[in-house]
């Protein structure tokens, strides 16, 4: 019998406590375009080129104009009644908890600002703005966003990434290498971190288009969520304009680490939202494709249900606090950590629940399984997280007995 692959039925799945009309709305339209996506999970796993078939699909066109602002022409139909650009943490946590469901890697693959697009819009002027936002709204465009490097990681105190003014004429160059940058291979458009000098201030980012001389992607052999195509770079005297400089009319403290830390804290709860929806498409699997189950199968199932949907809580929580102040970055880091180890005990239990050859016997399954240790690496590993978590704690960001800052009535 072939195995379903299809992602968890909205029948299955509880209410967030912070989720109003619209946004329950927004959730079942994206579990039905997400319905799309797991026919192709398995070909553009094999194939991460296989995205350029899948332009025409619902959640794709949209994910290619995400968290692009009205003012930029970017005006979507309504949901529920209410237009969803994907500008704010919990609105992106329900679309890619859903999307991931059905596959994490067409989710990844998909052209879209995504990350770029949010460091954009907290740093460019308003002519970077136009630029930007002109070209994705112009055409399905991959961007990407080029912090982490080969021997320092995303450690943004040891990076040795250098925006230097050019020994001949003007304007700046960059040169160094990154790595693990996702869809870096395709991208047209980039942000590339560099130091100009030592300590958080020197740290700067960069908008550049990636066919320029001494721009070099490359993608890495990966294992899982191979459709995200993760690359390394290198940069070879790559020429800067000093327009192409972000945060350039802010002042130093504004721009550099203090931008990239506001990014990634808007953004991790949409990456813990990625592993969760892995971890419910793991217990739908089992829930889909193996009806007989003793009653310490039943219990175990259900103990993981009641897990993801826990999670879900968490998540959303940590959305609607970085929505309230985007410095909020303790509760993203929790979710998380909890999202990312949750996608892989949910992906080996499912595994489990079909014996020694489960992988062998169920590509899906074991494509779920590769996807799951990803998480773990994407936006920063969960010691990188604790650590951010303690020192909000350290901080007084929040009390250990009182952790959501955020009242539901204010989400």
């Amino acid at each position: 019998m072939t195995a379903r692959t299809h992602p968890a039925r909205m029948t299955d799945v509880h209410d967030s406590t912070l989720l109003d009309a619209p946004l329950r709305a927004l959730r079942a339209q994206f579990s039905e375009w997400g319905a799309d996506f797991s026919p192709h999970a398995l070909a553009l796993d094999a194939d991460p080129e296989w995205v350029r078939h899948c332009f025409d699909l619902p959640a794709v066109r949209y994910l290619a104009r995400m968290g692009i602002p009205a003012a930029y022409g970017h005006d979507p139909e309504p949901i529920g009644g209410r237009r969803f650009r994907g500008e704010l943490a919990l609105e992106r946590a329900v679309i890619m908890e859903e999307l991931a469901c059905a596959d994490a890697g067409m989710l990844i693959a998909a052209p879209g600002p995504l990350l770029a697009g949010v460091l954009v819009e907290v740093l460019a002027d308003e002519a970077q703005k136009e630029w930007f936002y002109g070209r994705m709204t112009a055409e399905p465009l991959w961007t990407c966003f080029a912090l982490t490097e080969p021997d320092h990681g995303s450690d943004a105190a040891a990076m040795t990434t250098s925006l230097t003014p050019r020994k001949e004429g003007e304007g700046l160059e960059l040169r160094g290498a990154k790595r693990y940058v996702g869809n870096a291979a395709r991208a047209r458009i980039g942000v590339v971190f560099a130091r100009t000098g030592p300590g958080p201030l020197g740290v700067n980012a960069v908008l550049t288009a990636t066919d320029v001389p001494g721009f070099r992607a490359a993608a890495l052999p990966m294992i899982g969520l191979r459709g995200a195509l993760i690359s390394s770079i290198e940069l070879d005297g790559v020429a800067i304009a000093d327009e192409q400089v972000l945060g350039r009319h802010l002042s130093p403290s504004r721009r550099g680490t203090w931008a990239f830390i506001q990014t990634f804290n808007r953004l991790r709860p949409g990456v813990a939202a990625i592993a969760l929806g892995v971890a419910r498409a793991a217990h739908a699997y089992v829930r889909d494709n193996r009806r007989q189950l003793k009653a310490d199968e039943r219990h175990r199932l259900d103990r993981l249900g009641r897990q993801v949907r826990a999670c879900r809580e968490l998540v959303h929580r940590a959305a609607a606090a970085v929505d309230h102040d985007g410095a909020s970055g303790h509760l993203p880091s929790a979710a998380k950590v909890r999202a990312a180890r949750l996608a892989e005990e949910a992906t080996l239990q499912a595994c489990a629940f079909f014996g020694p050859g489960a992988r062998l016997e169920h590509p899906f399954l074991d494509k779920l399984a590769r996807d799951a240790r990803a998480m773990e690496f994407l936006e920063g590993t969960s010691s990188m997280q604790k650590l951010n978590l303690f020192q909000g704690y350290r901080s007084h960001r929040f009390d250990r007995d009182q952790p959501f800052p955020v009242p539901a009535a204010d989400a």
